[in-house]
């Protein structure tokens, strides 16, 4: 099993807070990801929700996604067209958020990803990040089997549907 994706790479920095990625006081009006997305990052920078296509890739430096647990942060992108998150590091809660709704957390370096430059990730056996644009590949952590098979379903309630439960791979 294994998943592919393409896309330009949209830079944040360190300790990108759940509250920057969608504000508190938006989550008062709706939790709706698709009304919410117009919204994503305006903390940062009014004008990045305008300017996201379909198929970005964040990438972002450490603690990414630390704050409160919830899973709105997770969705807001998705439901954007974010299909990934490139960290050196991620908050666990965001991480298992991510996995669980089918964004895929990618753990590497991020220091040779510039704005704009554009990513391929290779999800398998290993995990790579092919930065297309300066010719250069990092190998990142991979996955383990059991959150592979919950992204490659969609999320863990796609999986959970598909599977009717979860069961060890015991190979």
């Amino acid at each position: 099993m294994s998943i592919r994706l393409e896309g330009r790479a949209r830079i944040l920095g360190d300790d990108v807070n759940t509250d920057y990625i969608i504000a508190s006081v938006r989550k008062r009006e709706t939790i709706d990801p698709d009304v919410l997305k117009q919204y994503m990052l305006e903390t940062l920078d009014p004008a990045f929700a305008a300017s996201v296509q379909p198929g970005d890739i964040f990438v972002a430096g450490r603690n990414f996604g630390c704050g409160s647990a919830m899973e709105i942060a997770v969705t807001v992108p998705y439901a954007a067209g974010i299909r990934a998150v490139i960290a050196r590091s991620f908050a666990r809660t965001y991480y298992r958020n991510a996995i669980n709704n089918g964004l895929v957390p990618v753990e590497c370096d991020t220091g040779d990803i510039r704005e704009g430059d554009r990513i391929v990730i290779e999800l398998g056996a290993l995990l790579i990040v092919r930065n297309e644009t300066r010719h250069t590949v990092a190998e990142a952590r991979p996955l383990p089997a059991h959150m592979l098979q919950i992204l490659n379903a969609g999320g863990l309630v796609p999986f959970f549907r598909e599977h009717r439960g979860f069961r060890q791979d015991t190979t």
